[in-house]
This record gives structure tokens, sequence and C-alpha cells, in this order.
């Protein structure tokens, strides 16, 4: 299959449906993989994207709007250096934002 597949991550959670179906399952630890969880990787949420011109950017003070690329309730794009893996919605967890996923990305790769 050429492309990408969308799953939903009630297809990781043994069928136990999306939203509310509670926490995602441990993957098993597999010893000849064990080397590599201690890898750092990086991981962007992207909340939407942008075009403009640099005059226009120099011309922007403080309070400025920079209207994006999506609505409001739209899912964003989370990166795994720098490869789509996933979308999601952002939340808030305590004082801080974080993001919680709705939807693994699958590509195939050549």
């Amino acid at each position: 299959m050429a492309g990408k597949e969308d799953m939903s991550l009630s297809d990781f959670e043994g069928g136990r449906g999306g939203a509310g179906g509670g926490e995602l399952e441990a993957l098993p630890v597999v010893k000849d993989l064990e080397s590599v969880y201690d890898i750092p990787v990086q991981i962007s949420a992207v909340l939407g994207k942008t075009n403009m011109q640099v005059s226009t950017l120099m011309r922007l003070n403080k309070g400025a709007v920079v209207e994006l690329d999506r609505k409001v309730g739209e899912a964003i794009d989370i990166y795994v250096n720098n490869r789509l893996v996933a979308r999601g919605e952002v939340v808030v967890v305590e004082d801080r934002l974080g993001v919680t996923m709705t939807e693994i990305i699958k590509t195939e790769r050549a």
C-alpha cells in the first residue's frame, strides 16, 4: 500500500474504543530493543502554519495576531524527529499546555 494509513487510538487500546477508553496499555519490553529506549527524540506539536513576507513580519508588534491555517477545534499535528506520527488536541495539565493524541498516523517506508 502506498501513502499513509490513518489509525485511531482505539487500534492500540485493545479495542476498548477511543474517547473515555482509558490509558494506553504499555507495550511489552522486548530485550532486543532495550538499547534504544534511552535515545532522546524531539517531539513537536504544530498548532498551524502561515506564510508572510519579511516586511510584514518586521511590522509585527507585541500583541499582534498571526492567523494560522487551522480552525478552532481542528486537530494539531504531532511530529517526532520532524516526521508526522499523530494528530491530537491541546489540553491543559495544571498550569501547562499538553497534547493528547487522538489519531496515530502510520506511514509506509520505502
